[in-house]
């Protein structure tokens, strides 16, 4: 019948075998393994590099860059690097590496509290799933109010014109004030 005789739990007593097609077993096995191996998740982590004197633009736009990291589910490796006298001065990268916990607070939280290492201060941020699902949360109830707000200023279209216009012409005025 091209069947094997396959001992399926040596330890027991007696011996349990079994009769089956054991290639067969073997493929359905590799399927199983083969398959549980695309379901598991790739956490990798992402490095993102600030400097204690960045500007306002730049720590946006790479905290920007920070979320999104996290929003795909990898971790990030916030790093401070120092040059010369900025070594003198760690609270400045401190206070860096908190603001960006601070901004990030709902998609992620801070997995290894930073640290100085060398020339160089690190922290780990982690995807945090109760927080970003809390703060979707927030998000879609803050959507729904805003779209009855939107009704109501509906109503009352000609008002909300008018107002804008004299707030555009009080400007000049105070700058003329301001060069005196």
């Amino acid at each position: 019948m091209d069947l094997d005789l396959v001992e399926v739990a040596a330890g027991a007593n007696p011996p349990v075998c079994r009769i089956m097609n054991f290639t067969k077993f073997k493929y359905e096995a590799q399927q199983r393994a083969k398959e549980s191996r695309k379901k598991a998740t790739n956490i990798t982590v992402k490095e993102m590099k600030y400097r204690p004197k960045i500007g306002g633009g730049d720590f946006d736009t790479k905290t920007r860059k920070v979320a999104q990291f996290l929003g795909e589910g990898h971790k990030v490796k916030v790093t401070i690097m120092f040059r010369g006298r900025e070594m003198q001065h760690p609270e400045l990268g401190r206070r860096i590496l908190d603001r960006v916990a601070e901004e990030v607070a709902h998609l992620g939280r801070v997995e290894v509290m930073p640290k100085q290492d060398g020339r160089n201060m690190t922290m780990v941020l982690g995807p945090d799933k109760k927080a970003q699902a809390a703060h979707q949360k927030k998000v879609d109830a803050e959507g729904h109010e805003g779209a009855a707000g939107e009704d109501s200023a509906g109503d009352e279209p000609a008002p909300a014109a008018a107002e804008p216009a004299p707030a555009a012409a009080e400007p000049a005025p105070a700058a003329a004030d301001a060069t005196d």
